[in-house]
């Protein structure tokens, strides 16, 4: 009988845990019900209805009567919905990424669900310095507290979908500065094009990122090889490294070495 009980007993998550499966599974289903979320999570429904509103308000769903239903897709997924997919690829590559990074250097991580991956191997090591530089606000808040790793924000207009600062201000800020090496997190990777973003004026930031580095790397998971976003960063050629994932097409990574690209798969 304990047993039983065991296995039909809600889980306890803390909040971001809660609101990130919730958001999952609105992805995997297209709908929820607050009925079904508090016998899921064992919480009241005034707690779930919180939830609901502040994914609501993410941009990760839409509330209904009774519950919510998965938000139209759009290109420009929210932050909080990129986490939730292909986790143990990003911190795979997060964590190859970060081993890249010597002592003392000076690197830009920018937004993204996998460059955040990065950050939180940051923390894991001890460094004598080391100096990032971010436009995004969950990797300062991530990379904050450590006494040697000194963090520099880029300022500007907060994009509500990926917790990113861009526009003229940011711009004017990266203008100044320069870096070792640019971890960059894209939305689509395509020979052809290049690598691109759905909005505009994180694509014009990016390609400043690309041009104040030494050594520009990519970190996407294999679903983003081959596909294009609305607004161009930069060409294949103005990259160095790409890190993926061992789910990557042969043909994708044998194109982007033929272009000089040195391709990790992790």
């Amino acid at each position: 009988m304990s047993q039983r009980r065991a296995k039909t007993s809600p889980v306890k998550l803390l909040i971001e845990e809660r609101r990130r499966a919730i958001a999952e599974r609105v992805r995997q289903e297209k709908r929820v019900t607050v009925d079904e979320l508090v016998s899921r999570y064992g919480v009241s429904a005034v707690t779930i209805r919180g939830d609901l509103e502040a994914l609501e308000t993410s941009g990760v769903l839409k509330r209904s009567h009774g519950g919510a239903v998965a938000r139209d897709e759009a290109q420009d997924t929210p932050l909080l919905v990129k986490e939730t997919r292909r986790l143990a690829e990003k911190r795979r590559i997060g964590e190859a990424a970060a081993r890249l990074i010597d002592d003392g250097e000076t690197v830009i991580l920018d937004s993204g669900s996998t460059t955040v991956e990065i950050a939180r191997r940051i923390r894991q090591r001890k460094w004598s310095s080391l100096t990032v530089i971010t436009n995004a606000l969950n990797i300062a808040l991530e990379l904050s507290g450590l006494p040697t790793v000194r963090v520099m924000m880029l300022g500007g207009m907060l994009r509500q979908t990926s917790y990113s600062l861009v526009g003229l201000d940011a711009e004017r800020a990266l203008a100044r500065l320069s870096a070792d090496r640019l971890f960059l997190g894209v939305d689509g990777l395509d020979v052809a094009v290049g690598v691109t973003t759905p909005d505009p004026q994180e694509a014009s930031l990016n390609a400043m990122m690309v041009r104040a580095a030494r050594e520009v790397v990519v970190v996407c998971d294999a679903s983003k090889l081959g596909l294009r976003s609305l607004a161009v960063i930069a060409p294949v050629s103005e990259l160095d490294r790409v890190i993926t994932d061992t789910g990557a097409m042969q043909a994708d990574v044998d194109a982007l070495r033929d272009q000089g690209v040195e391709v990790t798969l992790v």
